[in-house]
């Protein structure tokens, strides 16, 4: 019999007591690590999901913070804005006026200028109907002058033969007894050398010499006077009527008899160029073209005008290299160029492309160092300007 045989038949003792606890053991923990793990994850599960909550959570309330300043930024971004445009609108509205005020203020200015351009076109013409008058003054006064001289010269025709008549009268007198009664004498006037009428002496320039009446010389022989004959004008001693020419002596003096100034005569002032019965004056020194207008007037002259290729080419001769102001112009209407002298433009001699009026204000004309011409603005400051005038005796 096997000590096994005999445990078992004796019946249960501590060994297989021990052996069952140990086996239970071994079951409990076979039964409990399954459980263990799904509880512990389990337990990991819900620790990450309130994890991802707590997360989830937190996110939600920055974003919704963010929102909030988003909101408050975007407000206060959309009153700053309109706050902006209502500053934007307001300097818009404001240029609009200051725009406004320019163009009035710009109307006004060339209101002015228009203005300007007239009077200075009025006083243009004014002075040249004044220079126009002075010359045709002149021009009379040397007409009368011719006039009077002529009358002169046939009244003093007229008196040598008066004078002969009386000698030859006076010769063929019969002799006189004494005591005999003699008829009126006829006093005899010497021959005078120039004889002018009241009418020739009330306009004769203040240039004409001094005319003085002249009397008999002493030495003059006392002729008797007779019978004159039917043709012989009728001499009385007493004052002669207003209608009556006096009779005065004036010493010979040449006198021109030249009917305008400048048709016979080529003297010119100092520093003036003689050329063709004209006087021209080139001047130097900056001047605008209004300046070179006075300029040239107070040399009892005006701005140059050019009618023929002859005077071109002369002024062409002595023009200043860096240009010069002549008398053309188109002040008064744009396109139609007028000369000092009034006269219309007749001749030209323009640069080609000229006149551009570039820039819009090219009124006024000036002749190139060559010699070609070119319009330019009034105010542009010139190293020349070319004055002329008619020559005089």
């Amino acid at each position: 019999m096997s000590p096994h045989s005999q445990d078992e038949g004796r019946g249960p003792g501590p060994a297989v007591e021990h052996h069952d606890v140990l086996n239970l053991h071994r079951r409990q923990r076979r039964c409990c690590r399954p459980g263990v793990l799904i509880a512990l994850l389990g337990l990991l599960t819900a620790l990450l999901w309130a994890g991802l909550l707590t997360l989830l959570l937190l996110w939600r309330w920055d974003t919704v913070q963010g929102l909030k300043q988003l909101e408050d930024t975007a407000a206060l971004n959309v009153s700053q804005v309109s706050k902006d445009l209502e500053r934007h609108k307001g300097d818009q509205i404001a240029q609009r006026s200051q725009e406004a005020q320019v163009l009035q203020t710009v109307e006004e200015v060339q209101a002015e200028q228009r203005r300007m351009k007239t009077q200075d076109s009025e006083l243009s013409r004014d002075l040249d109907a004044l220079r126009e008058d002075l010359t045709n003054l002149k021009s009379q006064g040397l007409n009368e002058r011719r006039t009077a001289l002529t009358s002169l010269e046939r009244l003093q025709e007229e008196v040598s033969k008066l004078w002969m008549e009386l000698r030859v009268s006076n010769a063929r007198t019969p002799k006189v007894t004494p005591g005999e009664m003699l008829p009126p004498t006829l006093l005899t006037v010497p021959l005078v050398r120039t004889v002018m009428s009241t009418a020739a002496l009330a306009t004769a320039p203040a240039t004409a010499p001094a005319l003085v009446s002249t009397t008999a010389p002493a030495t003059a022989p006392a002729l008797v006077s007779a019978p004159a004959p039917a043709t012989a004008p009728a001499l009385v001693s007493s004052p002669a009527p207003a209608t009556v020419p006096a009779l005065v002596s004036a010493p010979a003096v040449p006198l021109s008899l030249s009917s305008t100034p400048g048709s016979m005569c080529n003297t010119c002032p100092e520093e003036w160029i003689s050329f063709q019965r004209k006087c021209y004056y080139f001047g130097e020194g900056a001047k605008r073209w209004i300046q070179a207008r006075y300029a040239c007037n107070k040399l009892n002259g005006r701005l140059v005008s050019i009618h023929n290729q002859e005077e071109q080419d002369f002024l062409a001769k002595y023009v200043n290299k860096k240009g010069s102001w002549i008398g053309l112009r188109d002040l008064d209407i744009e396109g139609e160029f007028v000369w000092m002298d009034g006269s219309p433009l007749d001749y030209s001699n323009w640069r080609p492309g000229e006149p551009n009026n570039g820039g819009e204000g090219e009124d006024c004309v000036m002749m190139l160092g060559l010699g070609q011409w070119n319009d330019a603005f009034c105010n542009s400051h010139l190293e020349g300007w070319i004055c002329d005038r008619l020559a005089m005796c």
